[in-house]
């Protein structure tokens, strides 16, 4: 097993990392899903009032 892990084990960290990564990219897309406006349903924020805010949120940064 010590043989092995030893063989394998750069394999076994760039899967951990890579895993790590879509992890937080699933977690990201989650997060965006969840973010609209109250006007309409299911809008992911891709309607006119959700582009509005986030121009705006751009323009204070």
């Amino acid at each position: 097993m010590i043989l092995w892990l030893s063989m394998n084990g750069s394999t076994i960290i760039i899967t951990l990392v890579l895993m790590f990564l879509v992890y937080l990219a699933g977690k990201k897309l989650i997060k965006q899903k969840g973010r609209g406006c109250g006007n309409c349903t299911g809008c992911n924020g891709c309607c006119f009032h959700c582009f509005d805010d986030q121009e705006i949120e751009k323009q204070e940064q």
